[in-house]
């Protein structure tokens, strides 16, 4: 089944399976912030940064496959797998827009 995501979360996904931190950040408002593992990070550069030793760090993809709004923030629900423990795993992120870029994004499990 495959699902139809807004345009500033599909960026999010597709930039992040290709291993590009500069598209990931870009994909976010100028002080968009992601909630990830306990930490807060702000702004594109944070989040460049984040990403980046994500990608460093481990080797994984990410597979959307529910997507939900509520409350307005929508949930995206996607299939990860990779090197890191716990894999394969469920993630839920949690996406506040703002205009077409991502105003805030949550990950949790």
């Amino acid at each position: 089944m495959t699902i139809t995501l807004p345009k500033s979360i599909k960026a999010y996904f597709d930039a992040d399976r290709d291993g590009s931190p500069e598209a990931v950040a870009a994909a976010f408002t100028d002080k968009g912030t992601v909630k990830d593992k306990g930490k807060i990070h702000r702004g594109r550069e944070a989040i460049r940064d984040w990403i980046a030793g994500e990608g460093q760090q481990y080797s994984y993809t990410v597979t959307p496959f529910l997507i939900s709004t509520e409350g307005g923030k929508t949930q995206v629900t996607g299939h990860a797998v990779g090197d890191f423990p716990g894999s394969p795993i469920d993630l839920r992120y949690f996406f506040i827009l703002a205009g077409d870029k991502i105003a805030e994004l949550e990950i949790t499990v």
